[in-house]
């Protein structure tokens, strides 16, 4: 699986271990940057960067991680076909991936540790989406609604 990874200057110390981490996991890490640490970059150019590559590799999954993760969360959700949410703890992460087929992760740098990160990027990686009706039904409605604009 390719995993696109993107980080303003609050995120970018946890970004670089997660892309140590997810690589000697085996997976294809793309650094959607920043590539240096610079205290007066915009989290919303790498949100930016992720959610367009997900957008186009619709096998992949995108990470981003600001301070807060919320800012992160709402720039990758301006790009059509993503499906961005805050990672807050596993169980929300595994009923988002279930329930919402969720494309990309924002993660806090400030709020969440390098280990719930790390259990959270596992069950945002490995829970499959459940295709029910309802399911698929509401991604439908998000998507239509996604092409009126």
């Amino acid at each position: 699986m390719k995993i696109y990874l993107g980080a303003d200057h609050r995120g970018f110390e946890l970004k670089e271990q997660l892309r140590t981490w997810l690589q000697n996991q085996g997976f294809e890490v793309i650094d959607c940057g920043n590539a240096i640490y610079d205290p007066d970059d915009d989290f919303s150019d790498f949100a930016f960067k992720v959610a367009h590559r997900v957008s186009l590799n619709p096998d992949s999954r995108g990470i981003v991680i600001c301070g807060s993760g919320v800012g992160v969360n709402i720039a990758a959700n301006k790009v059509r076909g993503i499906r961005a949410s805050t990672g807050i703890n596993v169980d929300e992460v595994r009923h988002a991936r279930k329930h919402d087929n969720l494309n990309v992760l924002a993660v806090s740098s400030d709020y969440c540790s390098l280990e719930v990160t790390q259990e959270m990027i596992t069950a945002f990686i490995t829970v499959q989406f459940e295709p029910k009706e309802r399911f698929l039904r509401r991604l439908k409605k998000i998507t239509d609604y996604e092409s009126l604009s």
